[in-house]
């Protein structure tokens, strides 16, 4: 049985036999050209960006400015309006939010914003927090707790 196997027909493609004549298309030079670095079999060892010993393009053009991508800090913001979903009295932390689908994970820190009004007496224990929420949150008689 298993020395029967074989790939589905189409599944794989046949390579191009080149150098079998003219009537091929891909006889004579077998598609390589005339002379050169990628003539021979053992030619085109180069890498693609390589220019023929001309100064690359990547060391003429003048490189400028400071680039912050390496110390980016990923923040997930989530809104006061979307915290309704708790109920009141609730304790929201990150892993709740995540069980809500208002987090997904993938940034590290979580961000509480103060756009619409906080339910009543939540307990918020997240990454960082606006003044506004906080605010908004005090007042509707909850409380905030910086966590990492």
């Amino acid at each position: 049985m298993l020395d029967r196997l074989e790939p589905h027909p189409g599944a794989q493609k046949r390579p191009k036999r080149v150098g079998r004549g003219p009537g091929s298309g891909t006889g004579r030079y077998c598609g390589r050209g005339v002379k050169g670095q990628g003539h021979r079999s053992s030619g085109r060892e180069t890498p693609l960006y390589y220019e023929g010993g001309q100064m690359p393009l990547v060391q003429r053009v003048p490189k400028r400015g400071f680039s912050n991508h390496r110390f980016k800090k990923d923040v997930e913001v989530v809104n006061l309006s979307e915290l309704a979903v708790f109920g009141e009295g609730a304790v929201v932390d990150v892993e709740a939010l995540k069980k809500q689908g208002l987090v997904r994970g993938k940034g590290a820190l979580v961000k509480v914003l103060g756009e619409g009004d906080a339910p009543a007496k939540l307990q918020i224990k997240v990454n960082r927090i606006s003044a506004g929420a906080r605010q908004k949150v005090e007042a509707a008689g909850g409380s905030v707790e910086l966590v990492g």
